[in-house]
């Protein structure tokens, strides 16, 4: 096998060569550079030649190519949306090689903020596809939130940075407990928590700094074929990506203060290290103290993520990112108002009539959540056609302290009982990969092909407790005397929760899995406007199981297609899309009887598999001054384990979930100093297949966590660019979340939590020294809720205010 894919590599760099050097003997190409006034380079700018379909985008460096130029006189046009358009006309020969440079009439600072704030930047993306590959070429679809966005916001916290997402809403706030504290969203119907860092595992049992954030991609349908099986990636994936280093002495500090003791001081400092080679380092930092809206709860932390690049030649090139997070917490317990086996006692809100002014803990009971992430990636260029990207990952998180949550015991008398459980659990995962990228010619076709290879390991160490009831509480705030008619309820300190704890024990579990895969993905132009990408993982999964008994062994082997087909009528400005996507899970073995209890023994379970067919229209038109994307799309998961009807004791797999929906993303700079941006969806989300009488798999329900059907998003702002009030500028913006039906079950019945509209604004002073700016949120102070099986109150109208200086 090693030697058929030498051979055939072999083969295609010769037809590459050859085909090459007839191109260049009969056509020309053009070069250059994009630079700013100030010397810096601009990346992610367009430059094309005028009417023909020859045009590249500039990368990191402001370099750009364009090959296989007709010889005659040509147009070549560059713009963006705050310089004005620059046209060089050029004679091109044949096999002639023209170096052409342009500089734009604005400093790197001004202009970058500017462009990423409309959202022109990241035209070209490295990381959905793991290739480089325009919007306008990739058939699937995804979401960027920018930095300049959250500043404009005035966003201080990473949840609310997804509010600018079409189809993503939060279902409740990161908890911390072991496993999985980050936020829950859903994303077209299904769970999702942000686990992607640069495209590399990044979990987190807290939350996250947004200190380091140069963009959050939000990367729709199921994601498997490239980013594996280890994460929840049936609706999508939550990408970070975090500021690099430049070559230029810059940065920026800021203090913000706000509603409920806000206060954080963030730093961002980037400074070259050596006049000779090209070396620098950028350090992020903040410092952040808040209260809660609720009689108690807080947060503090502190963050640091010093990185460094090191242009070692022109072909070789390290990046190295290091981020240390220090979090301690008093939580609010989650609210789970049903026991998920009796009726309800109430349908919606009202009835329930929470408090949500109550915490239902103290500022005693608190839980931090340290975290670690390091990655270094080389990136080497082997030739004109191939680069190679090597990265090791390796992250630490852990949850230490109390976690607390309330549930339905004993439905009928308004009583709830709330649990306690003392977290201490470490997971630390270990990434690498290497990936090479081939841009080359086969004949007249193009083809962009991406070969990689993928080793992921996880290890879990768990010595926290299990849970124990410690007093009964009412929706109301009243608490009952005795737990259980004898045992006295329990105050809300830390020393009474650790005796309450004492006898219950500590776990002592050690669990190890890994993953080996490998990938490959192609994208074949067929005609310049006419794509089709095929890609294909193969995965290895393998666990010894639990260290210290040795059960729980298994071992798994998946495949994830992905495909897709895009066309461009009109070449760079529209195109028409549609793909099938695939991911995967893998379920571990049960134990099983019969259904007398007879005849244990474990049962082994193929990986859950989701399937996603997608179409839609992306557009990008009147010099990119409008940008906008408009999907359908229908996700099946099948193969989920579910209980057995007919025996208590056995598991079946041949569940099945169905979700359908339609998104409308909109992004535009209609005029000088106006940016908007606005989204729109709608999903259903139903049980297909399942168990009639479990309450997580009934049929033709709603399972849970699937976030309101109807969901929108607004967010606009004018800057005034001329006159005295040069740079002031105002924001207002809202989302809207339709009725929600938050627990759908023939033996429980329903519950809603009703439809909310936020509205947001913010006044602002943005110059190339200074930004202040005040944001106001929940205008109009709409009391509202979120939930996944639960009710989990959100903030009244409050403030946030910030002055940063740049230099």
């Amino acid at each position: 096998m090693m030697k058929k894919l030498c051979l055939l590599n072999v083969l295609l760099l010769s037809l590459t060569t050859l085909y090459a050097q007839k191109t260049k003997d009969s056509n020309g190409t053009i070069h250059g550079t994009i630079t700013t006034s100030d010397g810096s380079p601009v990346p992610n700018v367009t430059i094309r030649i005028e009417r023909a379909r020859w045009g590249d985008i500039s990368n990191e460096k402001g370099a750009y190519t364009i090959s296989n130029v007709k010889p005659g006189n040509w147009v070549l046009k560059v713009s963006t949306v705050v310089t004005a358009t620059q046209e060089k006309n050029i004679t091109v020969t044949a096999g002639s090689d023209q170096e052409i440079n342009f500089v734009l009439n604005d400093n790197a600072a001004r202009l970058q903020e500017v462009i990423v704030s409309t959202g022109k930047a990241r035209q070209e993306n490295k990381n959905v596809a793991k290739m480089p590959l325009k919007n306008l070429e990739n058939p699937q679809v995804y979401n960027t939130v920018s930095a300049e966005i959250m500043k404009q916001q005035g966003i201080t916290n990473y949840d609310d940075a997804l509010r600018n997402v079409p189809g993503l809403t939060r279902t409740w706030e990161s908890t911390g407990r072991a496993g999985d504290g980050a936020s829950y969203f859903a994303l077209r119907g299904f769970d999702a928590q942000p686990t992607l860092y640069n495209g590399l595992p990044g979990l987190t049992s807290g939350n996250l700094d947004p200190a380091d954030i140069e963009a959050i991609e939000v990367i729709k349908g199921p994601s498997g074929t490239l980013f594996g099986g280890s994460f929840y990636s049936y609706g999508g994936m939550i990408n970070t990506i975090t500021k690099k280093p430049y070559f230029n002495f810059g940065g920026e500090v800021a203090y913000n203060f706000g509603s409920f003791g806000l206060n954080r001081v963030t730093a961002d400092i980037n400074t070259p290290l050596s006049k000779k080679e090209k070396i620098a380092l950028r350090v992020n930092t903040a410092y952040h103290s808040e209260n809660s809206f609720q009689d108690a709860g807080f947060k503090k932390s502190f963050f640091i993520a010093p990185s460094l690049v090191y242009e070692v030649s022109e072909r070789l090139t390290f990046h190295l990112l290091t981020e240390f997070l220090q979090e301690d917490r008093a939580v609010a317990p989650v609210f789970f108002h049903s026991g998920r086996t009796a009726a309800l006692d109430f349908k919606n809100i009202q009835e329930l009539n929470l408090n949500n002014k109550l915490s239902f803990t103290s500022n005693e009971l608190t839980i931090k959540t340290p975290r670690f992430n390091l990655q270094a990636q080389a990136l080497y260029k082997i030739s004109e056609q191939w680069t190679s990207q090597t990265v090791i990952s390796r992250g630490a998180v852990k949850s230490d302290g109390i976690y607390t949550y309330i549930w339905d015991d004993d439905p009928g008398n308004n009583w709830f009982s709330q649990y306690f459980q003392k977290e201490n659990q470490t997971t630390t995962t270990t990434d690498i990969q290497q990936n090479f990228n081939g841009d080359f010619m086969i004949g007249k076709l193009r083809n962009r092909l991406l070969i990689g290879l993928d080793y992921f390991n996880r290890n879990v160490v768990n010595n926290g407790t299990n849970g124990a009831v410690g007093r009964n509480v009412t929706p109301q705030g009243d608490v009952q005397e005795f737990v259980h008619d004898t045992i006295p309820a329990v105050n809300l300190t830390r020393a009474a929760i650790d005796r309450l704890l004492a006898p219950n024990g500590m776990s002592n579990s050690n669990i190890n899995n890994s993953s080996y895969s490998a990938y490959v993905s192609d994208v074949l132009n067929i005609t310049p406007g006419l794509m089709a990408m095929l890609s294909l993982r193969a995965d290895y999964f393998d666990t010894p199981g639990e260290k210290t008994t040795g059960k729980g062994s298994y071992n798994q082997f998946a495949l994830s297609p992905k495909f897709g087909v895009v066309y461009q009528p009109v070449l760079n400005k529209v195109s028409v899309f549609a793909n099938y996507m695939n991911a995967f899970i893998n379920v571990a073995p049960r134990e099983v009887a019969n259904a007398n209890g007879t005849d244990r023994r474990m049962k082994s379970f193929k990986p859950e598999h989701a399937n996603q067919w997608e179409a839609g229209v992306k557009a990008n038109l009147f010099a990119d001054k409008l940008r906008a994307t408009v999907s359908v799309y229908d996700i099946k998961v099948a193969d989920r384990v579910v209980p057995d009807a007919t025996n208590p004791n056995n598991s079946l797999q041949g569940g099945k979930v169905g979700s359908k929906g339609i998104e409308i993303d909109i992004s535009a700079h209609p005029a000088a100093g106006f940016n908007l941006i606005a989204g729109y969806s709608f999903n259903e989300t139903k049980i297909i297949e399942g168990n009639p009488l479990d309450f997580y798999s009934q049929p033709g329900r709603a399972p849970g966590g699937q976030g309101p059907q109807h969901l929108a998003n607004f967010w606009g702002t004018y800057t005034i660019t001329k006159g005295q009030l040069k740079n002031f500028g105002l924001g207002l913006g809202g989302n809207y979340a339709g009725e929600y039906k938050v627990i759908d079950n023939a033996q429980t019945g329903e519950f809603f939590l009703p439809a909310y509209a936020l509205l947001n604004g913010s006044i602002y002073y943005n110059s190339d020294k200074f930004r202040i700016t005040l944001n106001v949120n929940n205008i109009t102070n709409e009391v509202y809720y979120i939930g996944y099986w639960s009710v989990n109150p959100q903030r009244p109208r409050n403030f946030a205010a910030s002055v940063a200086y740049k230099f």
